[in-house]
């Protein structure tokens, strides 16, 4: 058992998580908003030995080398790399903490934004209409970048219903390859396709002005990343063209709501697609079973 765990914003836990904690944690405390300042982060943090935080929350090395008594932080979203993480992961691993995310929690209600989205701008059921007739999935080039679980989660459903799908990653993936869902280098996987959906870990940017002059007009653009994929300048140069369109919902679209929202062609939804009863559901289930693994560990 953990002498204090600190929740040190709102992490999206369900009220059994939050319940099965008390049983983890001698103390524990919960806060429900997002502190800015490393001085407030450090303060709610105090004497604890466990920290559980969401991904709007940065947890710099300020903090970690504030905060002594820290043996485990627990990331409550997925953490891909040390690089795009919103913890200072090489610091704390440097002061012998532990620190794990949590992997395919929210996958497939992402998906399902992806898919309804797109059928809705394509077919023309809500504000907007692609092109000037309704138009199915069937035949459309579709490429997806970044073949993590959502990725391919995405390929497979565009695929099964009918769509011509292309993927880029850093590596060819064979286990796509043998499903149909074909790879392209990366500017002729632009010139190629005419939706593309990026689904990459935070803070990696693919597409600048000239990747965006390669994909060309009468395009789709569709970000589940947390937070822009892309140079948001070239973004709101390429949709100059009204026949070009963006999707995000609250998480792709970060910190540039503001400055996009209000672009005749940019169609975001002020939600987390990942957000869903079974998404919170698996992530507080996973957050709780990463706590109790950590607590075996340091029981030995």
């Amino acid at each position: 058992m953990f002498k204090k765990i600190v929740v040190v914003d709102n992490t999206g836990i369900d009220s059994i998580a939050r319940e099965k904690l008390s049983q983890l944690g001698e103390v524990v405390e919960f806060y429900d908003d997002y502190p800015k300042e490393n001085s407030e982060i450090i303060r709610r943090i105090g004497d604890a030995d466990c920290l559980l935080v969401s991904y709007l929350t940065l947890i710099q090395k300020e903090v970690i080398e504030a905060c002594e008594n820290l043996k485990y932080i627990g990331m409550c979203c997925s953490l891909f790399d040390e690089k795009s993480a919103n913890v200072d992961v090489i610091c704390a691993k440097e002061r012998g903490i532990q620190v794990l995310g949590v992997k395919d929690y929210g996958d497939e209600g992402v998906v399902e934004y992806i898919i309804s989205e797109l059928i809705r701008l394509l077919h023309g059921f809500g504000e907007h209409r692609w092109q000037d007739k309704p138009n199915e999935l069937t035949n459309q080039k579709i490429g997806v970048i970044g073949l993590g679980t959502t990725g391919m989660m995405t390929a497979e459903t565009l695929k099964f219903l009918g769509a011509d799908m292309y993927y880029y990653s850093r590596t060819p993936k064979v286990e796509a390859e043998e499903k149909g869902i074909k790879y392209l280098p990366f500017e002729e996987f632009l010139q190629t396709v005419d939706i593309v959906t990026t689904n990459l870990p935070k803070n990696t940017i693919v597409l600048n002005e000239k990747e965006f002059e390669i994909l060309g007009n009468n395009k789709i653009l569709v970000n589940i990343a947390i937070g822009p994929t892309f140079s948001v300048p070239a973004l709101k140069k390429w949709l100059e063209n009204k026949n070009n369109y963006y999707l995000c919902d609250a998480v792709g679209m970060g910190d540039y709501a503001e400055e996009l929202s209000s672009l005749e062609n940019v169609i975001y939804i002020n939600k987390v697609a990942a957000a869903s009863v079974e998404c919170t559901k698996r992530l507080s289930r996973k957050v709780i079973e990463n706590i109790e693994d950590v607590l075996k560990t340091l029981s030995k």
